[in-house]
């Protein structure tokens, strides 16, 4: 059965919500942490790390867990909006027009605050940046990201530029690269190019795991390849995640500039370079491909591995979730997140596909146009 680009884009959009919700209540411990904390690898929704969540850490009073979607789900919903709103490609323009507004002046409920609440009140301190370099400082959009830490940040949200781009690596590539410009730069801006590209690439007709890899191999620069082909590499000698915990994380960690206790990070931490790498989506990859694209291998290998693992299950989860459809994804965890992060997670998708359709049909008549006025000026004299 031809899957079809509504049935990819609820896959993607689905499946990383759903990641990221498992992936939360263990982020920032590492696999042996999380197997001692819940008897063993977490195989499905668990709860908090800690019963007093409110306070055991007061930097962040967040109820990770109990199929709570975090920052990154908020996010990648908060793009598609942008996308609704121009319906056409986005730049890093948009971010500033539609993206900031919509952080700044939209009370939504916020899951782990249990709360109505501006995101903005949610996000993270890098995302908080779009919001002081483009409404405070008023920065050129297209190099606000300058200055930021280095992270995962933008990459996190992008799968809805690999959709709105379904079938064309390249031009997801290109256009994420343009909209993270707003928010990240060095490697956090090509990680979000390059897993654009990814969601992209396995929208393709009879797709697998090798080929969205081979893709991102062939598309992505500097460290963020280096450490791509790296962690391919260590993937290919596993067929399960749990052997693969610790080769992953040693293929990563010459990229990687958190360093071993991803709670106590390095000075050299989250600073640009062309040589490094963020750690998010080579192993997201590395964990597809071991588990041959499929959705619940994959996210559960993401989840266990630990660190920054609500991410890596966000960008495992689009990347199998459009390779698979929505089939793939298993209902009740689909059905408990929707519930007790109180999202319709399928609306999303709908209204993306549909603008994704609008800018196809654009694309066409841009590309015809053009191929006129090239005949034209290479007609013979």
């Amino acid at each position: 059965m031809t899957l079809t680009l509504e049935d990819r884009a609820a896959g993607a959009l689905v499946g990383a919500a759903v990641g990221d919700a498992l992936g939360g209540p263990v982020e920032g411990w590492s696999p042996d942490q999380i197997a001692e904390r819940h008897g063993g690898r977490v195989h499905g929704i668990v709860g908090p790390w800690y019963e007093d969540w409110r306070t055991a850490r007061p930097i962040a009073p967040y109820h990770k867990g109990d199929g709570h979607v975090t920052d990154d789900t908020l996010m990648t919903h908060a793009l598609v909006r942008v996308y609704e709103a121009v319906r056409d490609h986005i730049d890093a323009y948009a971010v500033a027009e539609h993206l900031v507004p919509d952080l700044m002046t939209t009370p939504r409920w916020i899951p782990e605050l249990e709360a109505e609440a501006l995101p903005l009140q949610r996000i993270f301190l890098a995302e908080k940046w779009i919001v002081t370099r483009l409404h405070y400082a008023h920065a050129d959009p297209r190099e606000a990201g300058h200055g930021n830490i280095v992270n995962c940040g933008a990459a996190m949200y992008m799968a809805p530029v690999g959709l709105v781009n379904a079938g064309n690596p390249a031009a997801a590539y290109a256009e994420a690269l343009d909209v993270a410009g707003a928010h990240q730069s060095s490697y956090g801006r090509e990680a979000a190019g390059v897993f654009a590209a990814a969601v992209a690439a396995a929208c393709l007709p009879g797709a697998t795991a090798a080929s969205v890899v081979d893709t991102a191999l062939g598309l992505a620069k500097d460290g963020t390849r280096a450490a791509i082909a790296a962690v391919a590499e260590a993937a290919r000698h596993h067929r399960e995640f749990e052997s693969a915990l610790a080769p992953l994380r040693a293929a990563v960690a010459p990229y990687d500039t958190v360093g071993p206790d991803y709670r106590a990070p390095s000075l050299g931490a989250r600073r640009p370079s062309r040589i490094h790498s963020i750690e998010e989506l080579p192993i997201a990859l590395g964990m597809l491909l071991i588990a041959d694209g499929a959705y619940e291998s994959a996210v559960l290998g993401a989840v266990n591995y630990g660190r920054d693992c609500d991410s890596i299950a966000t960008m495992a989860g689009a990347v199998a979730g459009a390779l698979g459809g929505e089939a793939v994804i298993p209902d009740a965890w689909a059905k408990q997140v929707a519930e007790a992060s109180r999202l319709d997670l399928h609306a999303p998708a709908a209204a993306l596909a549909a603008v994704a359709r609008e800018v196809f049909a654009r694309d066409r008549e841009r590309r015809r146009a053009h191929e006129s006025a090239f005949a034209a000026l290479a007609a013979p004299r």
